[in-house]
Parts: C-alpha cells; structure tokens; sequence
C-alpha cells in the first residue's frame, strides 16, 4: 500500500518522503531508522497544549531544519510535532463543522415557526382558512382509483407547498391528480389553513391528521410503540451530541454518522408511515409516495403505465450511475454485515434502491407480509442496540421490501441534493423528480446555493404570509 490514503498523509509516510531531501540524501538513500522510532512513538492530547515551537506550515519547517542543520533525530521530532499538531486541528475542525451541520438540520428556522403560528392564527378567525379539504363534492374521488394518487406525509407547511405545487403545475392532468397529505395533530390547522387559502384547483387536495385514520385510532399502531422505544434506546446508546463530540478517538467521520442518528427526523412518524400505506388507504389500489423535500418537474402520470410485473414497490436504484458518489450504494452501506443476524440473511453487494418518489401498488402489498416484516426487524434492532443499523427508515425497508422491488428508470428520482453540491444545474434541471435527501434542504441556511433555485421557484415571495415571516428566495 502506498504512503498516500485520500488526503491522510501519516507521519511515517512523511518521514519517508521529506527525510532523504531535508538531510541532504539522495531519495534512494536508507532513511535513518531513529526517524521511524521518533515517528512510530504515540503522542497523548496535551502534550502539544501550549507549545509555540512547533513549525505552522511545511515551508516553515524546512527553513527551520536548513537553518539549524539539525540531525535525524531532531528532524523526526519536529517533523512529528507538526503532522501532529495539524491533525488535532483538522479533526477538531472538522467535528465543528459537523456539529453545526447537525444542530442547523436538527433545528426548525423562525421563519417555518412564524408561518405556521400565522397560518393557525389565520385558522382560528378566518372562515375561510377552515375549508373542508376537499370539498364534499368531491370526496368521492378519494377512493376512486381512476384517478392518480399521490401521498404525502410532512409536519412542514412550505416544502409541502412546493411539492403540492410543482406536481401540479408540471401535470399534463392536473384534473386526474389526488393529493392526499397526511400531516400531525399540531401541524393539522395550518396545514388546512395554507391549501384552503392557496387551492391548487383542479387538483384535489385532501389534508388529514393521523388522529383522524381510523386505522390509527383503533389500538396498538405497531409503529408508534418501535419508535417510543427506539427514542429510549437512542438516548441511552448516544449520550447526546455533546457526549459523541467530547470523544477523542473515535474518527471525525463516525462522529459525523453518530450524530446524524441524533437527528429528529429519523425517528419521525412523518419517516415511518409510510409502512402503513396499505391500512391507512384500504380502497386504493396504487399510490405514488412523494417525500416532502423533493420538487417534482415533470409529468408523472406516466408512472400509471409502468408494469410492475407483480413487485410492490417501483424505486430508483441507487448502485448505478453516472455519479459514483451517490449512485454506488449496496446493502453494505446501510446495514452492518459484521452482525451475523446480517450476514446471515443478506447478500451485502446487492443492490440498494432509494425511498423518496416510489410507486407503491397497495394490491399488491396487501398480499406479503411486509409491513410485519418491517416491525419484526425494527424489534431486532432495538434488541441488539442498534447494531443492525443506526439510520433512518431506509435500511428497514430495504429488509421488509427484499424481492418486491420493480426498479424503475433513474429520470424518475434524482438523489442527493442535500449532501453534496456536485450535480450540476443543467442535469439537476432535466431531471423529472429532484431530491434533496441529506442535511443540506432547500429551507435551511445551509443549502447549496447553486441547487436552491430549482425548489424556491415554486414559493410565491409576494404571497402575504410568506413575506410577512421574511421568508426570502436566498
């Protein structure tokens, strides 16, 4: 293996390199084996705390080793020192920003709080903002399966407004499209409020509290009991975002994944319903499920005709791509084959495919077993302390739908908006459903500015409620 690993350059590797030209050798020259002692020797935390002599940059150190013609072991020392101390501050940097990063997802903007307060405000004395959603005309649509279906789950009035939005302006149908949002009991009256103020007609646009389901008021939801235990579990196993950063061995990029598992979206009932679609939508015979941090650009209708040959669930694959940084996920890179309940059970090159904008035929599915699936090995990973996985609803859906997933072209669903900024403009724009999955969403100070505009042009900034919370397209 050569000295270099990505960007890490370890100390012997330095010493190996800068040795012979610092010395006055020729490179062919044996390095001095004093260096490798100096070099291989461990150095604790502090013993570098308070220490003005340690060079700052490699320039610095070469001038001070020419001017003081020091030997070998001297070189070794300094050169050590330096590496050192420049990846204490790399790691600490590094965990800064990934620590900001985590408390900026983490955290709703004023700006969501003002317009949700506002739009309740609006709820409670304006007749207006109280429609019945949809109108009883038109309920019978709801259970109609001519027409085409979509579901969306969020407690998040604006990115449901830009995906409510862009499905329909981009509809070739809009008439034949049903929405059907389902939100949470606070976030119910201002959800109501903005789609009774800002009707997307002739679309039809349902608004639903999970409170008002039958399905959910009826016992035991299976889902709601994981999730109160997994929040426990979470709590004990973490110690919270100041425990994982105070950890001075663990590397910048497991301090990262670790803090990401802290993030309340994660453990959201808006993440894990989707499981339940079956049950909560019992006369539908398909529905497409849309997440709320995506921007749909294209007509959809056309996922009606795809063929689904039988499959449950219609899902973009995310292990090939022309991006290998987003599209070269396998099984390995969501569950811990280094379990054997894992390894056992899975092959860890197959194929992952991504949550976001799938097609989902509920006949289908009401003849597996998936949903009980899912909940048992939810069950598992909180027995075994989440060492099956640690994020998100992902990787028990990749267990719970293995063998009923259909894969669908990738125009359909675009990834990784969120976490990183290489996709350009050009491809992002001639994509047919963007998504911006990772910490980075359009709402947040902390988007890529370069891929916001694709989102925000769905938000009218003249609308009154939007201006009057100073909500702005940059």
């Amino acid at each position: 293996m050569g000295c270099i690993s990505g960007w890490h350059l370890s100390n012997s590797c330095l010493g190996k390199r800068l040795g012979p030209r610092i010395l006055g050798r020729r490179p062919q020259s044996t390095v001095p084996e004093v260096i490798y002692q100096i070099l291989e020797e461990p150095m604790s935390k502090d013993e570098l705390k308070g220490r003005s002599d340690i060079p700052q940059t490699l320039e610095e150190f070469m001038a001070d080793m020419k001017e003081s013609k020091s030997d070998a072991k001297t070189f070794a020392i300094k050169l050590r020192d330096m590496v050192t101390l420049m990846e204490q501050r790399t790691r600490t940097a590094k965990i800064q920003e990934y620590l900001y990063r985590h408390v900026a997802s983490s955290s709703i903007p004023k700006q969501l709080h003002c317009l949700a307060l506002r739009l309740a405000n609006e709820h409670s004395t304006n007749a207006a903002a109280r429609l019945q959603l949809p109108s009883a005309e038109l309920v019978p649509a709801l259970v109609d399966n001519s027409y085409f279906h979509y579901v969306l789950a969020s407690d998040n009035v604006l990115a449901t407004s830009v995906v409510a939005t862009s499905l329909v302006k981009n509809s070739l149908h809009p008439a034949k499209i049903v929405l059907h949002i389902i939100t949470d009991r606070k976030t119910y009256y201002p959800m109501q409020a903005w789609f009774s103020l800002h009707p997307l007609s002739p679309a039809i646009i349902e608004v639903k509290a999970l409170q008002h389901f039958d399905w959910f008021s009826k016992g035991k939801v299976p889902v709601l009991e994981a999730m109160e235990k997994d929040q426990r579990v979470r709590a004990q196993f973490r110690g919270g975002s100041s425990a994982i950063v105070a950890n001075n061995t663990e590397k910048p990029y497991v301090i990262a994944a670790k803090l990401q598992a802290l993030s309340p979206k994660y453990n959201s009932l808006m993440n894990h319903i989707r499981i339940h679609l079956p049950e909560m939508f019992p006369s539908l015979n398909k529905v497409v499920f849309l997440d709320d941090d995506l921007v749909v650009q294209t007509d959809l209708s056309p996922l009606w005709d795809i063929d689904m040959n039988g499959k449950v669930n219609g899902a973009v694959a995310t292990c090939r791509g022309d991006d290998k940084f987003v599209m070269s996920k396998t099984l390995k890179s969501y569950l811990n084959f280094s379990h054997p309940l894992i390894s056992r059970n899975f092959d860890p090159n197959e194929c992952a495919w991504a949550y976001g904008m799938n097609i989902f035929d509920l006949e289908a599915w009401r003849k597996t077993n998936i949903s009980q699936t899912y909940h048992y090995w939810l069950e598992q990973n909180l027995k075994s302390d989440l060492s099956l996985w640690q994020l998100g609803t992902l990787p028990p859906g990749l267990i719970a739908f293995h063998g009923h997933v259909h894969v669908i072209d990738p125009f359909w669903h675009m990834l990784g908006l969120g976490y990183q900024e290489n996709t350009s403009f050009a491809d992002a724009e001639s994509a047919g459903v963007i998504h911006f999955n990772g910490r980075a969403k359009p709402w947040l100070d902390i988007a890529f500015p370069k891929l916001r505009p694709l989102w925000s042009k769905y938000i009218n900034f003249s609308d009154k409620f939007i201006k009057s919370c100073h909500i702005r397209a940059s």
